[in-house]
C-alpha cells in the first residue's frame, strides 16, 4: 500500500501526470479523480502478483519480463520527458538478460519472491509513469493469462468442485500434459513477444 501511495505521489505531484487513465484503444482519457490512488494500488498489486505467479519455471518470469521491459524502452523513449525512464528500462532488461544466463533451464540460481515481486513492481511503476496502465493488460498479456488461470481454477473449484486446468498457473497445466519445460518456456516467450509487439504498435499509433 505504501509503495502504491508513493507511486501515486510521484506520478501526480512530482511528474505532474493527470489523475486519469489513458485508453489507447479508443484514443481517449478517463478521469478518475480521488479513485486514482486506488487504481494505482490495483495496478501494483496485480502486476506484482501476476509476475510472481509466472515465476514457476526456469527462465519464464525473467524472459517474459525482459520482453515487456524491452517494449517499455520504446514506449518511454517515444514519450516526451521520459528519457530517464528509458534508461531505467534498459538497465532492467540488462539485469533480466544477465540473470537469465544462469536462470535458463536447468537453472543454477533462482529468482524467488524478491525478484519476481520487484520486477512486477517495476513494470507497474513504468505503466503508471507512462500512462499505459490499461495497455499493460495486452503488453504483459502472458502475466495476465497466468493470473487468470489461477482465478479461473479457484472459482471453478469452489463453485462447481471441478478443475478447468490440470494444475494452475497454466504453465503447470502444460507440464502435466507432458510438454517439456523448454518447450513451454519458448512458446510462452513467443506469445509474450507477439502481445508486446501488438501493444507497442497500438501505443505508437495513438501518438499520431
Amino acid at each position: 500500500m505504501l509503495i502504491s501511495i508513493a507511486l501515486w505521489w510521484v506520478a501526480t505531484r512530482e511528474a505532474g501526470l493527470p489523475e486519469s487513465v489513458r485508453l489507447h484503444f479508443i484514443d481517449a482519457d478517463l478521469y478518475l479523480g480521488w479513485l486514482y490512488p486506488a487504481f494505482v494500488f490495483l495496478v501494483v498489486a496485480g502486476a506484482t502478483s501476476a509476475v510472481n505467479l509466472t515465476d514457476g519455471l526456469d527462465g519464464l518470469a525473467a524472459g517474459c519480463s525482459a520482453i515487456v521491459l524491452l517494449a517499455y524502452i520504446g514506449i518511454t523513449y517515444l514519450t516526451n520527458g521520459q528519457a530517464e525512464l528509458a534508461l531505467l528500462c534498459g538497465c532492467l532488461v540488462g539485469a533480466c538478460v544477465g540473470f537469465l544466463w544462469f536462470n535458463s533451464f536447468p537453472a543454477s540460481i533462482f529468482m524467488g519472491d524478491t525478484g519476481s515481486l520487484g520486477l512486477g513492481g517495476a513494470i507497474a511503476g513504468l505503466a503508471v509513469m507512462s500512462r499505459t496502465e490499461i495497455l499493460l493488460i495486452l503488453l504483459g498479456g502472458i502475466f495476465v493469462i497466468e493470473a487468470l488461470s489461477v482465478v479461473i481454477q479457484v472459482v471453478s473449484f469452489r463453485l462447481f468442485r471441478r478443475r478447468v486446468f490440470l494444475m494452475a498457473p497454466i504453465h503447470h497445466h502444460f507440464e502435466l500434459r507432458n510438454w517439456s519445460e523448454t518447450k513451454i518456456i519458448l512458446r510462452f516467450w513467443i506469445v509474450a513477444s507477439v502481445l508486446a509487439a501488438i501493444a507497442f504498435t497500438l501505443y505508437q499509433s495513438s501518438l499520431r
